[in-house]
């Protein structure tokens, strides 16, 4: 499994390995397949790139020519003795680690094709499940150096040349580029840059929002973990959860003041609020709802300290308001079957336009007006975009000639 890390936010994976440090959880590994990928998933690895100073402007280069151009720059500074700089560059990552199920490697390109090839024999071929930009090219490569050895499922849409991978994971609105709106917003001499360029084919599965772990099972989980803190609070709980402005979702202090008027009109309806911000969420906006509503009996701000509320808020919460900028807070709300209150999509375009637009149509999710009561309640089919994807790797893997168990 490689894991893209280029953003803020990194959930921990859980691994259908032994207890270790690294993970929580535990248990023996499912023998799902009779043959093959029994017991496949051997480790996590992550694709890391350099940050700070000068690295920040690199970031649209390959992950694996960043590094060497990091590196090449680390040795002209210590050469010409510049050391001043140095300081601004981030430390370059290990290429290695300690070997072991439970070990979190650096990605090796070269390292994981030799284990596809010697445990090839043995274990059956390697399923590889890569997530995020920064791992398209190195999964790629794994592909093609050991196309026989391997099962590849690149996770986010990897922009060009899809039978690179076995099989690709993507939202719907990720083909947004090819609907006749969104031609119409593109200039006509740049819609050939625009990606994709082609309609998804038999081995691309869409998902309506983002992949992530938060079942009916989890929920049950979390509802007991965070029962003594959650259950005596007054209901219904109305949890907020506020990311960041993007560039397809632009807002600031003006969405902030918006918010918290209709937050302030809503109270009355509300037993206890729960508010909690994610590391993009800007200090203006955080500061006004923290001197709006910070002093208000009926709420709660959660200060980012450890252990993190958001599985109790996703169990015990009667309803939610989230931003528009998150995809991937959208789509935890909406796996639960709860209301789900959108602040801000009117601010928002393209791509996330089109992913509030298929939600409103399914009747998972409606704008957040300061008029709602929260005690009433509706309900949806929650989505469960990460089950029907499993599924559909499971069928991929059985149409290469690999037998599922029941």
């Amino acid at each position: 499994m490689l894991l893209g890390l280029d953003s803020k936010q990194v959930k921990p994976i859980r691994l259908p390995e032994p207890p270790s440090p690294h993970f929580g959880g535990g248990g023996g590994v499912p023998d799902i397949f009779e043959t093959g990928f029994s017991g496949a998933i051997r480790r996590a690895v992550r694709v890391t790139r350099p940050r700070g100073g000068v690295n920040e402007w690199l970031h649209w280069l390959p992950v694996s020519l960043h590094k060497k151009l990091v590196y090449l720059i680390r040795q002209i500074i210590l050469l010409t003795a510049s050391l001043s700089w140095s300081n601004k560059l981030a430390p370059l990552p290990l290429e290695n680690g300690a070997v072991g199920l439970a070990s979190v490697l650096e990605a090796d390109v070269h390292q994981i094709v030799t284990i596809a090839r010697q445990s090839y024999d043995k274990d059956g071929p390697l399923l590889v499940v890569a997530s995020g930009r920064d791992t398209i090219s190195i999964a790629s490569s794994i592909k093609r150096l050991a196309s026989q050895n391997v099962f590849v499922v690149q996770i986010q849409h990897p922009r060009s040349n899809l039978n690179r991978f076995d099989l690709v994971i993507t939202p719907h609105h990720d083909y947004y580029p090819l609907t006749p709106h969104a031609q119409e917003q593109v200039p006509r001499f740049l819609r050939s840059w625009i990606t994709p360029r082609e309609p998804p084919d038999r081995h691309v599965v869409l998902t309506v929002g983002a992949l992530h772990q938060i079942d009916s099972a989890a929920l049950r989980s979390a509802a007991s973990a965070w029962h003594d803190e959650f259950a005596p609070l007054p209901k219904p709980l109305l949890v907020v959860n506020i990311g960041g402005p993007t560039r397809r979702c632009r807002y600031g202090a003006d969405l902030a003041k918006q918010l918290t008027a209709y937050l302030l009109s809503v109270l009355q309806s509300c037993g206890s609020v729960r508010i909690s911000f994610s590391d993009r969420t800007p200090e203006k906006v955080s500061n006004i709802v923290a001197k709006e509503l910070g002093n208000n009996p009926k709420v709660y701000i959660w200060d980012g300290e450890e252990p993190n509320p958001n599985m109790g808020h996703l169990a015990w919460a009667d309803a939610f308001v989230v931003t528009a900028d998150s995809v991937s807070l959208i789509s935890e709300a909406c796996s639960t079957g709860k209301p789900v209150y959108l602040m801000g999509a009117e601010r928002c375009t393209w791509k996330l336009s089109e992913f509030h637009k298929s939600l409103s149509e399914r009747g998972v999710v409606r704008p957040f007006t300061g008029s709602e009561d929260i005690s009433e309640s509706w309900s949806y089919p929650p989505l469960n975009d990460t089950a029907e994807a499993a599924r559909r790797v499971h069928e991929a893997v059985a149409e290469h000639g690999w037998r599922l168990r029941p």
